[in-house]
């Protein structure tokens, strides 16, 4: 019986090759955005990355693009506060979208960011899937849920990242995985597969590059 689930499978040498390809093409930064008429064309394929401050997601999306700084990391969480796009190639947008869940940040801050999120994930018809980031730590979220929750509402396809792999121990990643997927089970949105990642020691990077890149 297969599990519910799964961590993805590590790409073959011939998928790896098509996200590595990918990636070392033209990455570059196009525009951030603060309100839906910004949005540029919805022309292309397009993958959004999505999480709580703090969680590791421009690290993320720095090590799957292979560029050092594309993604603004911030000691300050909650700080990006638009919603940052990425063309890569000619082909498809890698959107970053602004951290949720930042408690310190002034009440109406958070409020415009909440409906800006709520308006892109549901009103964006270019968009093929959200990666929802989650820490390894502290697995799933209450405001995770609400995120995905909102993805079920919007029919968009989400997958769970599991980021900061290498900071807790292999004998922590049984308990992670099952909370993690005790609670996807109630998500009809979904994707029934995991990533498990870490930014810093490079794990999982071509997983993803693979699952970005046969996304059609």
């Amino acid at each position: 019986m297969r599990m519910p689930f799964p961590l993805a499978e590590d790409p073959d040498a011939a998928m790896r090759e098509v996200g590595r390809k990918l990636f070392a093409g033209e990455v570059e930064f196009l525009k951030g955005v603060v309100a839906m008429d910004g949005l540029p064309p919805d022309d292309r394929i397009e993958v959004c990355f999505a999480g709580r401050s703090n969680v590791g997601k421009s690290s993320l999306i720095n090590a799957v693009t292979g560029r050092k700084a594309l993604a603004r990391a911030s000691n300050t969480p909650g700080r990006t506060q638009e919603i940052n796009y990425f063309t890569v190639g000619d082909q498809r947008y890698l959107v970053d979208l602004p951290g949720y869940g930042f408690a310190n940040a002034p009440v109406q801050v958070v409020a415009k960011w909440q409906a800006l999120l709520k308006q892109y994930l549901s009103g964006r018809a270019s968009l093929r899937r959200a990666f929802v980031l989650v820490d390894s730590r502290h697995g799933i979220k209450p405001v995770d849920e609400e995120i995905m929750t909102l993805l079920d509402k919007s029919a968009v396809t989400f997958q769970v990242v599991l980021t900061k792999a290498d900071k807790i121990k292999p004998s922590q990643h049984d308990t992670l995985l099952e909370q993690v997927r005790s609670r996807l089970a109630k998500h009809p949105a979904a994707y029934p597969e995991l990533v498990l990642t870490s930014s810093e020691k490079g794990d999982g990077i071509a997983t993803l590059r693979s699952i970005i890149a046969g996304i059609a």
